[in-house]
C-alpha cells in the first residue's frame, strides 16, 4: 500500500475543504435565498403561510440543505485544523472550536425553521384562537430563527477572523486571501452588532456582508479546489518555521 506524501495529503485535505466550501456556498445561498427569502414576507403573516403551505416541498428542502450545510461545516471545522495545525496548532484548535459551536446553534436554530411547517401543515392538532394568530406565530418562529442565524455568525466571524491569521502564518496562502478573510471575518462580526444594536442600518450591514464574506468564501474555495500547492515535504527550514509558530 502505497503511502501518501505530505505534499498528496495537502492536496487531499485542501480539495476536501474546498468540496465541501462550495455544498456550504450552494445549500446556503439555495436555503436562505431561494427559500426563506422567496416565501417569507415579515410583514405579511397571512402571505407568508400561504407562500409556505404553497410551497411546502420547497420550505423543507430548504430545511434539508441547511442539514447539509451544518454537516460540511464539521468537516470543514476539521479540515482547516489539519491544514493550519503547522502554523499554530493551539489557534488551529480554537478556530475549530469557534465553527463548531456556529454549527451547532445552526442545527438547534433549525428547529425554528421546521415550526411553521408542524403549526400549518395540520399533522399535529395546534391550539390558536384565530388564523391570525396561527400566521403571527409562524411569523415569529421565522423570525426567532433569522436572529438565531445572526447569533451564529458572531462564532463564524471569530472563526474566520482567526483562520485569516493562520492564512497569514501559513505557508499553503497568500497574504491578499488571508486579508479577504480578514475583511469577511469583521462584515460577519459587524452585522450582528448591528442587527441587535442598531436594526435601522440593517439592510446596510448585510449588503456589505453579501459582498465581501461571500467573495472571500468563494474564491477561498476556488484557491482550494484549483491551487498547485507545493512540496510541504519537512526540510530543516519548515522545521524551523513550524517550530517558530507552535506555541502561538
Amino acid at each position: 500500500m502505497q503511502v501518501l506524501s505530505f505534499k498528496n495529503s495537502t492536496v487531499k485535505y485542501a480539495r476536501v475543504t474546498g468540496l465541501m466550501y462550495l455544498a456550504i456556498i450552494f445549500c446556503g445561498l439555495f436555503s436562505g435565498l431561494f427559500v426563506r427569502e422567496a416565501l417569507v414576507d415579515f410583514t405579511n403573516p397571512a402571505l407568508t403561510a400561504e407562500n409556505i403551505l404553497n410551497n411546502l416541498f420547497l420550505f423543507k428542502m430548504g430545511f434539508v440543505s441547511d442539514l447539509i450545510m451544518i454537516v460540511c461545516d464539521i468537516v470543514v471545522a476539521l479540515t482547516f485544523y489539519v491544514l493550519l495545525k503547522p502554523a499554530s496548532k493551539n489557534l488551529a484548535l480554537m478556530a475549530a472550536f469557534f465553527r463548531l459551536v456556529q454549527a451547532s446553534i445552526i442545527a438547534l436554530n433549525m428547529l425554528h425553521h421546521f415550526e411553521p411547517v408542524l403549526m400549518l401543515d395540520g399533522s399535529i392538532p395546534f391550539n390558536a384562537n384565530s388564523s391570525e394568530q396561527l400566521f403571527e406565530m409562524v411569523l415569529f418562529s421565522l423570525k426567532s430563527h433569522e436572529y438565531g442565524y445572526l447569533i451564529s455568525g458572531v462564532f463564524f466571524g471569530m472563526s474566520c477572523l482567526i483562520l485569516s491569521y493562520l492564512f497569514k502564518k501559513s505557508d499553503l496562502f497568500p497574504n491578499w486571501l488571508a486579508y479577504l478573510l480578514a475583511v469577511g471575518a469583521m462584515t460577519y462580526l459587524g452585522d450582528c452588532l448591528v442587527n441587535f444594536l442598531f436594526p435601522e442600518y440593517a439592510a446596510f450591514s448585510e449588503m456589505m456582508l453579501l459582498f465581501t464574506a461571500v467573495l472571500a468564501e468563494f474564491t477561498i474555495t476556488l484557491y482550494l479546489l484549483f491551487k498547485s500547492f507545493k512540496n510541504h515535504s519537512e526540510n530543516p527550514s519548515n522545521r524551523f518555521q513550524h517550530q517558530k509558530y507552535k506555541y502561538l
